[in-house]
């Protein structure tokens, strides 16, 4: 049991039967009666975000997902296969448990899949990944790094804004947990 003054970013817990990540939390003492407590949630498998006023002092349950370094190998339809790093065993997810995760997942990249209570629940990706550029408008001449910006479709699908100077063919760095443009990768 977990209660709201032990509560901390990342950590999992289990509320009305499903399981939450802790995203942000926020104390809040009203004039008069007692605490409360504002947390911002991500529901593991579904993947939305929901916020939740508790009373202070509530207790949940904590939940310890366990954690498996595997390969992400390929897609085929709905499924995405997985190999894991240590017994090369494969395992299908379905993208409903992968969510917004999908829009990041490059073949051979590594990520750790959370399994609670033997069944997989969702992935944990690196914070940010290098994708390439396969459709964008052209860059034209005159146009600098802090000059805007301009809509990328990279290799997974996922939409992102670019830098104008930036072109088909261009890998950049995406960070996982908001989706967006880091920094050009030079090769």
């Amino acid at each position: 049991m977990i209660s709201t003054g032990e509560l901390k970013r990342g950590v999992t817990i289990e509320l009305d039967g499903q399981l939450y990540q802790i995203l942000d939390f926020q104390h809040i003492k009203m004039g008069r009666g007692s605490a409360q407590v504002r947390i911002k949630l991500k529901d593991l498998k579904a993947g939305h975000t929901i916020e939740k006023s508790v009373q202070a002092g509530e207790k949940f349950i904590r939940a310890e997902p366990e954690e498996r370094d595997m390969q992400y190998l390929y897609r085929d339809g709905d499924l995405y296969y997985f190999m894991d790093n240590e017994n090369f065993e494969q395992l299908p997810l379905n993208s409903a448990i992968l969510g917004d995760a999908t829009n990041y997942l490059k073949e051979s990249n590594s990520v750790k899949v959370l399994n609670y209570k033997n069944k997989p629940i969702g992935v944990e990706l690196p914070v940010a990944v290098d994708l390439k550029i396969v459709d964008t408008g052209p860059a034209h001449k005159g146009d600098t790094a802090s000059g805007g910006t301009k809509p990328a479709k990279l290799e997974t699908g996922i939409m992102v804004q670019v830098p104008f100077y930036m072109n088909n063919g261009d890998t950049v760095k995406v960070d996982t947990r908001t989706g967006e443009f880091l920094s050009r990768v030079v090769s």
